[in-house]
């Protein structure tokens, strides 16, 4: 892994104009200014999802404003934005807009409990009527892009050809690639694995209207609707209370591990990837726990396609989704 980018920094070349990266995910919404000092004028709040269906854009050039004066930088210099968000995406017009199921509370109704009943979230039309050059891909595929940049997803410094990015956090997502092309589909929601029906278990909801998918399995909300009944209010009392040998809590992750183990296999076995890269909040911050559990998952089931293949942390951690942005604007 080429942990340069981490460890001195990430600068553009001398007099390159700024740009401007964003990153949308169901909890929060980040934006930095990146020019020829660095990465500057990180800003972060939590995720619009009041008001009306256009909160989200001017939620974020509102954001995009606060970050350049953060870098006393006039916001009219902007050359390039970069957008990685949740998905998916919807088409409309030929711009992005968000149908996500953690943002927009109209996909599964009231049931899911969003203070909204948006069905879409426009995104990509609001940032151009602003700013000439806007890239939006899904945060799946900029994590990827990012990954195999500068992180976990090179070999011999080089971007692998066939692996994957999965993301366990608010939500579950994955960037895939194949033979060396990353695959966006028609309206570049490939990789919502996220949405994969893994279970008939009817109690669990998805913000999307599914049930029994892999998000509503395992997502970071849904461990907090599932089984806060049980004593645990989130993901957090969860582990905590497996960490001090709580059978029951154990028993969860195990199951949640299966899911989660079961998607992964699925991947391998249909794309016959060498390496999958795993970040986000869920798993970064228990990936000693987490990441022997989903080897274990996975490894032994039909080795022809899962040996050769293998479960790695993100070499870019917790600043994934910041680099993610990046890459789709250098």
């Amino acid at each position: 892994m080429n942990s340069n980018v981490l460890t001195k920094g990430f600068k553009l070349a001398n007099g390159a104009a700024p740009v401007a990266c964003v990153d949308i995910g169901g909890t929060k919404v980040a934006v930095n200014i990146v020019d020829d000092q660095g990465i500057r004028g990180k800003v972060s709040e939590p995720t619009a999802t009041t008001g009306t269906k256009d909160a989200l854009g001017r939620q974020i050039i509102r954001l995009m404003g606060q970050s350049c004066d953060a870098a006393k930088l006039p916001i009219q210099r902007i050359a390039r934005v970069g957008v990685a968000s949740c998905g998916p995406f919807v088409l409309n017009q030929g711009l992005v807009e968000l149908a996500t199921p953690n943002i927009c509370g109209g996909l599964a109704g009231p049931a899911r409990g969003l203070p909204n009943d948006w069905k879409t979230a426009p995104l990509e039309a609001p940032l151009r009527a602003v700013f000439a050059q806007v890239r939006v891909e899904n945060d799946g595929i900029a994590a990827l892009e990012a990954e195999r940049r500068w992180g976990a997803l090179q070999m011999d410094d080089m971007p692998m050809a066939n692996c994957a990015y999965v993301t366990w956090s608010t939500g579950v997502g994955t960037g895939l690639c194949v033979d060396g092309h990353v695959l966006r589909g028609k309206n570049g929601n490939a990789g919502h694995a996220g949405h994969l029906f893994v279970s008939t278990n009817n109690d669990a909801l998805c913000g999307c209207g599914n049930l029994g998918d892999v998000e509503a399995l395992v997502a970071g909300n849904a461990i907090a609707r599932r089984f806060a009944s049980a004593g645990y209010a989130d993901a957090a009392s969860l582990f905590a209370a497996a960490y001090g040998g709580d059978a029951k809590a154990i028993a969860i992750i195990d199951t949640l591990c299966d899911v989660m183990g079961r998607m992964l296999y699925n991947l391998i076995a249909t794309l016959d990837l060498q390496r999958i890269s795993l970040g986000g909040s869920v798993y970064w911050h228990h990936r000693d726990y987490l990441l022997p559990r989903l080897r274990g998952a996975v490894q032994g089931k039909l080795p022809a396609l899962t040996d050769g293949c293998e479960l790695v942390s993100a070499g870019l951690g917790e600043r994934v989704g910041d680099f993610g942005a990046l890459a789709l604007v250098v």
